[in-house]
């Protein structure tokens, strides 16, 4: 059974540096595949693997209807930024950066919806 353990301090910070330097392309519009694509990416959350090879980058957009597009546009700019992070960290080994879509914000919605529901409002009564 495989125990969750905090990430380490260095983990934390190679994840807020790679973060910074994400946003930084994605707000001045330098990220050609994301160009024509109506609506704001946020990158909501970075995480770095342990041996720091790998890292996962979760983000939302303003637009659900193109989720699968900017999805779709980050993954192929992922050497674009794997090699923009070399640049800008001396980082021995640069990890493989992948994206996910966060579904946080949706699952919170959905409970919220649940909650008002008058059937459940009268469960919990």
């Amino acid at each position: 059974m495989a125990e969750n353990k905090e990430p380490s301090q260095r983990q934390l910070r190679v994840a807020q540096e790679i973060r910074k330097i994400l946003v930084s392309f994605i707000d001045r519009g330098e990220v050609h595949n994301l160009e024509g694509i109506d609506t704001m990416v946020t990158i909501t959350k970075v995480t770095v693997s342990p041996d720091l090879k790998y890292c996962t980058v979760w983000f939302v957009t303003t637009n659900g209807n193109y989720l699968q597009e900017v999805l779709g546009g980050l993954q192929l700019a992922a050497n674009f930024f794997r090699k923009q992070v070399a640049a800008k960290t001396s980082l021995r080994y640069v990890p493989e950066i992948n994206f996910r879509v966060d579904k946080t914000f949706e699952a919170v919605d959905n409970i919220e919806k649940l909650l008002q529901n008058p059937h459940v409002a009268q469960d919990l009564k």
